[in-house]
């Protein structure tokens, strides 16, 4: 356990549920300067080490931000900044841990492509083609887990909803993908994930939502079913 964290309970994590409730209700908005660290504590009527550590806490978290020689300031609480540690959770999962993260990414793209499937641009669509065009173009399992996260990023994106594109960032770990890239390699699986690709691209050019819902669960469920496999042998 990371002896720094606060603990709940204490009060540490009493003083960052009372900044976040002072951003929540808009006394302080993002962007806004924080008091200084004395004036913060004495208003909270917490200790300066306690305010301290409650600072540092919502730093990590992506909360607040430390300008040098500026002081510290409310970020714009944008989704991305706000989950960007989120992607160490997927990184570091192993065994159950993992195939429960890929049951949610299966529920959250499949709904994100399906969202895509109806919004999506033709300038959108150029760059998802793009990047399964280069896919389909080469057998290095470098250059294809490259374009593979562009690939979904880009649908993801066209989605047009920040923060499920924030979490999905999170649970797409490039540590992972590779992980299972090689393990297609190993198992000459190239072709069926290609075929996946092509049916979530289909649905797209229909702007059909129900078939890109559909093709975008089947090929993480794949993936999914993969990693089962894996952790059973």
């Amino acid at each position: 356990m990371d002896e720094t964290a606060p603990q709940k309970g204490t009060v540490t994590q009493r003083a960052i549920e009372q900044i976040k409730a002072l951003i929540a209700e808009g006394r302080l908005e993002p962007g806004e300067r924080l008091p200084t660290e004395r004036d913060l504590a004495a208003r909270l009527g917490i200790s300066r080490s306690s305010m301290r550590e409650a600072i540092r806490a919502l730093t990590v978290m992506g909360v607040l931000e430390a300008r040098h020689g500026s002081g510290i300031y409310v970020t714009q609480l944008e989704a991305g900044d706000l989950l960007e540690t989120f992607g160490v959770v997927a990184d570091l999962s192993r065994g159950p841990q993992l195939v429960e993260l890929l049951e949610v990414r299966r529920i959250l793209e499949s709904t994100a492509t399906g969202l895509a499937a109806a919004r999506i641009t033709s300038g959108e669509l150029a760059e998802v083609e793009k990047h399964l065009t280069a896919m389909n173009e080469t057998d290095d399992p470098e250059e294809i887990l490259s374009h593979d996260l562009a690939f979904h990023r880009a649908i993801v994106a066209a989605a047009g909803n920040g923060s499920m594109a924030a979490i999905l960032e999170g649970l797409s770990s490039r540590t992972f993908r590779a992980r299972v890239w090689r393990g297609y390699q190993q198992e000459d699986a190239f072709e069926r994930t290609r075929r996946e690709h092509a049916a979530i691209h289909r649905a797209l050019v229909a702007h059909d939502p129900e078939a890109a819902r559909a093709a975008a669960a089947a090929h993480v469920g794949e993936v999914e079913q993969w990693l089962r496999t894996q952790l059973s042998s």
